[in-house]
């Protein structure tokens, strides 16, 4: 991490089907090799499987999966006088939106349906209905913090 200043925020384009920023970062992080136009299928892939299963709109529904999954508490090392303590902080809602993306995306590579779409798609699904690997980090990212909250007055 840079000492001098922040780091720029880059601009990301919205995806040319649905218009919307946070699908196209959910692409990037499917993405492997830089290859995007395969993220893209997969994930238009995954949102007509989802189309199929339920009557709502697919991008309704991955936004709502993704407020699902997204935390409100983490917690970060601290050193106080040569010991480390992990102090439970709130999740800026940047830091919250890219933690349910990596959650997900990671949750459906470990899945084990036949192609990476279904696999998306489901797990898409499961976080829809508040299940599945997920939101189960979530949880125990709630369960961490809550269990370290007599340190919270080591916050900074």
């Amino acid at each position: 991490m840079s000492r001098r200043r922040a780091a720029e925020k880059r601009v990301v384009i919205p995806d040319h089907k649905f218009k919307d920023i946070v699908l196209t970062k959910f692409m990037n992080r499917i993405m492997i090799d830089g290859k995007k136009s395969t993220s893209e299928k997969i994930v238009y892939g995954a949102f007509e499987i989802l189309s199929e299963k339920t009557e709502k709109s697919p991008i309704d529904f991955f936004h709502e999966a993704l407020n699902n999954v997204k935390p409100s508490l983490e917690v970060r090392s601290r050193r106080v006088g040569g010991a480390t303590y992990q102090v439970p902080m709130e999740v800026r809602p940047r830091r919250a939106q890219t933690l349910a993306m990596k959650w997900i995306v990671d949750a459906a590579i470990k899945r084990n349906e036949k192609t990476m779409r279904e696999r998306v798609a489901n797990e898409i699904f499961d976080a829809f209905n508040n299940k599945g690997n997920s939101v189960k980090k979530r949880e125990e990212t709630h369960k961490m913090a809550e269990a370290n909250r007599a340190f919270s007055h080591f916050r900074w």
